[in-house]
């Protein structure tokens, strides 16, 4: 690992940093891929490539992040799998390839995974009315601001919803579920509903969803988009639909036949040496945020499964997971879904009311459907989405790519790699497919 030149670093970071060059090339994984072929077999280009260990060192190296994982896969064989600076600041433990991540939304795919196989299973269409299976739902209501001339002490009104919330609205994100942000943002604070974090919440999530739903919607269900408990309320429709707490149903429906070995809601303590920590950079300070030895992930109630965000899981977990979807539903002779689902998930569910980092959402992810909308490096049907902790993935059908960045930082601090990552990702693969 090259430092910058006329750069000192500190006594500790300059150990840890030197430690991690000689953990970079020595991990088994790196092994595994160099066996599976060279890049240049992948269409890749091992010097293109190294554009993107620059550029993810550069952050270590100005202490913007501790370090990081990043996963690149083409037709199911890994091209660069590789760990970057440390998982530990403190001891000086370098971040290897099998560390453990608080993944936050990336847990949504997982979740509409489970609804499309309950789909598939004739459980349910997704135009279906959730209160069919959360009767809480059957008669949800709207804030919306006050007329004209109403005391300045009244913040909002509530309106009738002008139709039931639909399973596909839930799905989309167009459910009118904020995380409680919004007019009636005091109500939800009230009623401890608020934000995506559950892990310390001494409940179950049927007891968190039930709640939530008497609390008014921030829109009319189908009519805009809006990222919040959508897919949390989704997990506890997965619990009802199929007779399973959610953390038995991912067990053994994804988790275990997927053989995703050390995913799930809550870490065993015997893992707890494998669990990154989070660390935050803010006013241009990386510091300590959250380390195992306190996490409500080992020590919590462990009780509150998020469907939404509260999934853990390492990069090769992850990434069998999204090979799946690459392959239609299928990984190594196990299919949890049909081609024709996952084809129904990367479609683009929403016309014109997702507009952000693409002109489509599907069911679950953010679709490249226009890549002169998207506007950066990337490949028209491929789709992907991130987590609160900074990571990202994508999944590109035309060329067969999965490609993860996975790191834990929080907050970021206006930092730009998980972004700048697809683009290194992409600007290093020199056999286009989707070109021809």
């Amino acid at each position: 690992m090259k430092l910058p030149q006329n750069r000192i670093l500190s006594g500790g970071w300059k150990c840890a940093l030197l430690l991690a060059g000689v953990a970079l090339g020595s991990v088994p994984a790196m092994h595994a891929a160099a066996a599976a072929g060279t890049p240049e077999a992948a269409g890749f280009s091992s010097e293109r490539l190294q554009r993107l260990d620059t550029v993810v060192q550069a952050q270590i190296d100005q202490k913007h992040m501790a370090g990081a994982v990043v996963y690149i896969a083409r037709d199911g064989k890994p091209v660069h799998f590789r760990g970057y600076g440390l998982q530990e600041i403190e001891t000086g433990k370098t971040m290897p390839t099998d560390a453990i991540f608080r993944i936050a939304s990336m847990s949504k795919a997982l979740t509409t995974t489970a609804i499309m196989m309950l789909y598939e299973e004739g459980k349910f269409m997704l135009h279906d009315p959730v209160a069919k299976f959360i009767p809480a739902f059957a008669k949800s209501s709207v804030a919306v601001p006050p007329p004209a001339g109403s005391p300045p002490d009244v913040k909002f009104v509530l309106v009738p919803a002008k139709r039931p919330i639909q399973i596909r609205d839930l799905l989309t994100h167009t459910a009118g579920l904020t995380y409680g942000d919004g007019l009636a943002v005091d109500l939800y604070k009230q009623a401890n509903v608020y934000g995506w974090y559950f892990a310390d919440k001494n409940e179950s999530i049927a007891t968190v969803i039930d709640r939530l739903a008497t609390l008014p919607l921030h829109g009319q269900p189908g009519e805009t988009w809006q990222y919040g408990f959508s897919l949390d309320v989704l997990g506890r429709v997965v619990e009802v639909a199929s007779g399973m707490p959610l953390d038995q149903f991912f067990q053994q429906r994804i988790f275990g036949p997927l053989k995703m070995v050390d995913s799930g809601f809550f870490l065993p303590p015997e893992k707890a040496a494998r669990l990154a920590p989070v660390y935050g950079y803010e006013k241009g300070e990386l510091t300590l945020r959250e380390n195992s030895a306190k996490t409500d992930y080992i020590q919590g109630p462990r009780k509150c499964f998020s469907g939404g965000a509260g999934v853990l899981s390492t990069t090769s977990d992850y990434a069998r997971f999204l090979q799946m979807l690459l392959n239609g539903g299928e990984l190594d002779g196990v299919r949890l879904l049909g081609p024709k689902s996952v084809e129904l998930m990367h479609a683009n569910h929403t016309g014109e009311k997702y507009m952000r980092d693409s002109s489509a959402f599907g069911l679950g992810f953010w679709v490249d459907n226009d890549l002169g909308f998207f506007g950066e490096l990337g490949t028209e049907g491929a789709y992907g989405w991130g987590s609160a902790y900074f990571p990202q993935y994508v999944v590109d059908p035309k060329e067969k790519i999965v490609a993860m960045l996975m790191t834990q930082l929080k907050p970021a601090g206006g930092l730009d790699l998980n972004q700048k990552f697809k683009v290194m990702m992409y600007q290093a693969l020199i056999d286009s497919r989707s070109a021809k």
